[in-house]
């Protein structure tokens, strides 16, 4: 059976997301007044708008700054530590980055482990959420890099950009399975963010189905996000 949820639960888990570096103060004037009308989990900008946007969100609403090279992650851990850390003085509560998967059979290994780690320690104090892009990886690397992202101390692991192909439902069962996996083993309660090709209420019900068939716990705006820039529109209808 289908799981049918309710437009405040969908608004509760939702990271409104307007990624476009050429936005105006204008267009983004438009989506902070949506998210203080819906109230979403956040609102998802490059980080050159956290500042501009952090001043027109009412209280309780998260700015989530994409920083570190976007849709193409970046390779040199000094780079995404300092980006980071300019989202978070501007202001972010959140960060969501890229770790760019290498064509290698060595991937994920200790490169990876190391963008990893600077992720991490420049987002201290913030919900760091880490883009795998699965659209591009087979399940040994799904699993295996998710596996690295958790040990790392990441408090969601994110199915991909949706600049290189969408979030599949196996995505979806694969991620939350593995972030089960994480709870029971090591005592540690992390979270997914699904995002890429999420446009109608729909998608947002099946996908959300099948991590809870994985684990039930995986819900709320703390363990449970869905990415999207147009799914709004569809839930308000």
């Amino acid at each position: 059976m289908s799981v049918s949820m309710d437009t405040r639960d969908i608004l509760d888990i939702l990271d409104l997301t307007l990624l476009d570096h050429d936005a105006s103060e204008a267009d983004l004037r438009r989506i902070c007044d949506r998210a203080n009308e819906h109230g979403p989990a956040a609102v998802c900008v490059f980080s050159e708008h956290v500042e501009l946007v952090r001043g027109m969100l009412d209280d309780g609403i998260s700015v989530a700054a994409v920083a570190g090279g976007f849709p193409v992650g970046g390779d040199d851990a000094t780079s995404i530590r300092e980006s980071i850390e300019d989202a978070v003085r501007s202001g972010a509560d959140e960060i969501d980055c890229v770790l760019e998967p290498r064509d290698s059979d060595d991937f994920p290994g200790e490169q990876d482990l190391s963008l990893l780690e600077a992720m991490r320690q420049a987002s201290s104090g913030r919900t760091l959420k880490v883009i795998i892009e699965t659209p591009l990886l087979g399940e040994h690397a799904i699993r295996a890099v998710t596996r690295m992202v958790l040990a790392t101390g990441a408090d969601f692991v994110k199915s991909c950009t949706g600049m290189r192909g969408g979030c599949s439902d196996e995505d979806a069962r694969l991620l939350s399975f593995e972030v089960k996996r994480h709870s029971v083993t090591m005592g540690e309660d992390r979270g997914v963010k699904l995002s890429g090709g999420i446009r109608v209420r729909g998608d947002v019900e099946r996908l959300i189905e099948i991590v809870d068939s994985n684990e039930a716990d995986i819900s709320g705006p703390s363990r449970l996000r869905i990415g999207a820039s147009s799914l709004l529109d569809d839930i308000l209808r």
